[in-house]
């Protein structure tokens, strides 16, 4: 008997997306092992944070490397850095800023996600640049002010024709002296965003440790210049302060070594071919399946250059809605959970299947299908 099966929770088959409320994305092996391990032993946790620091900064062609309590917290942790640097005065004040302490962050206005609240709960104060056509250069500059902490990109490709380009920005941010940080939560793949971005001269990017990475659920990965790092580390666990509550434990460090190293290892041009390979799969299955059609959609829903499978209902030829598919797509056995896609359309992402599973979703839709036909 599983874990699940005592607690009587019922395990889900993802077709959706590396999504935290289905529990982020599944450990390979190696994690798994290398945070056992991590549980066997006391450490000194400082010295552990900044070791495996190290380990990622070399993996991901980086200065320096910080793991952090999920993606929210590297937000939260990377603002903090930005108004205190190594001032334990400032520490302490943090969340309350006072006249003496910058307390402003730039943020496009097509930028702005929902996740954002990480980092104004550091006491600062969104300023927002652009309209409904964009932001120019311009813009972007006049916004800063002695009080501007530092300049936030919410990466998604999909919306960076409406920004200020990354090369442009940094050139600016570089001028004044203001970090620029990039939020790449989801961005992975591709496997480069880890470095590309600092690269180019951002001074961090974040990273969810749980997703794409397919390590620690509660992890996130910060990248970047050493400085910084260092003052996140500051304003971070085990210090009593605004990080206090983002504490990492020694399995959640050694788990996302490992995951990294496992992630940098990977065939990354295979694991495109097999995404593109589902996208076949699912056209032959439907080929002759009247009333469904079948479609690559392209990019993935966070930007991700990824294909995912595009599965059409004509409704009214199938005798059942795209909801009560999806809803007996869940209630089944075994539960099945996958994104909609318009008003009649749903959309499978192979990045979070498992073997066999793509084969179990297509026999259940077809199994839905056709018992809604004999109705």
């Amino acid at each position: 008997m599983t874990i699940y099966e005592r607690l009587g929770i019922r395990t889900v088959i993802n077709g959706n997306a590396t999504l935290t409320r289905l529990g982020g994305s599944i450990m390979p092996p190696e994690v798994v092992a290398a945070m056992v391990d991590a549980s066997k032993h006391f450490v000194d946790i400082i010295e552990l944070q900044k070791r495996v620091g190290e380990e990622i900064a070399k993996l991901t062609h980086n200065e320096a490397a910080y793991v952090s309590c999920g993606a929210a917290a590297a937000l939260t942790l990377s603002t903090a850095a930005c108004i205190t640097g190594l001032d334990a005065a400032k520490r302490e004040k943090l969340p309350r800023l006072d006249t003496s302490m910058k307390n402003e962050v730039i943020v496009h206005r097509h930028g702005r996600v929902g996740y954002d609240f990480a980092v104004r709960q550091v006491g600062v104060t969104f300023v927002e640049i652009g309209d409904e056509n964009g932001t120019s250069p311009d813009e972007l500059e006049s916004a800063i002010t002695e009080k501007t902490a530092a300049i936030f990109y919410f990466a998604n490709p999909g919306r960076e024709h409406l920004w200020v380009p990354y090369a442009e920005a940094i050139a600016i941010a570089k001028r004044h002296d203001i970090p620029l940080i990039v939020d790449a939560a989801a961005q992975l793949p591709p496997p480069e965003n880890l470095w590309c971005f600092t690269q180019m001269g951002a001074d961090l990017a974040l990273f969810s440790g749980g997703k794409g990475l397919c390590g620690p659920q509660s992890s996130g990965l910060i990248v970047g210049k050493k400085s910084l790092i260092e003052a996140i580390a500051f304003n971070g666990p085990p210090h009593p302060f605004i990080g206090r509550g983002m504490k990492v434990g020694k399995e959640e460090m050694v788990g996302l070594l490992a995951a990294v190293e496992w992630y940098v290892s990977q065939d990354h041009e295979a694991l495109q071919q097999s995404y593109e390979d589902q996208v076949t799969y699912y056209n032959e299955m439907f080929a002759d399946t009247q009333g469904v059609t079948v479609h690559r959609s392209f990019p993935s829903e966070a930007g991700q250059p990824m294909p995912r499978t595009e599965i059409r209902f004509d409704e009214e030829q199938l005798g059942i809605t795209r909801n009560e598919i999806l809803q007996q797509l869940a209630e089944g056995e075994p539960s099945i959970d996958i994104a909609g896609a318009g008003a009649n359309g749903v959309l499978i992402n192979g990045q979070t299947l498992m073997q066999g599973e793509i084969e179990i979703i297509a026999q259940r839709l077809k199994e839905i299908i056709l018992n809604s036909c004999k109705l």
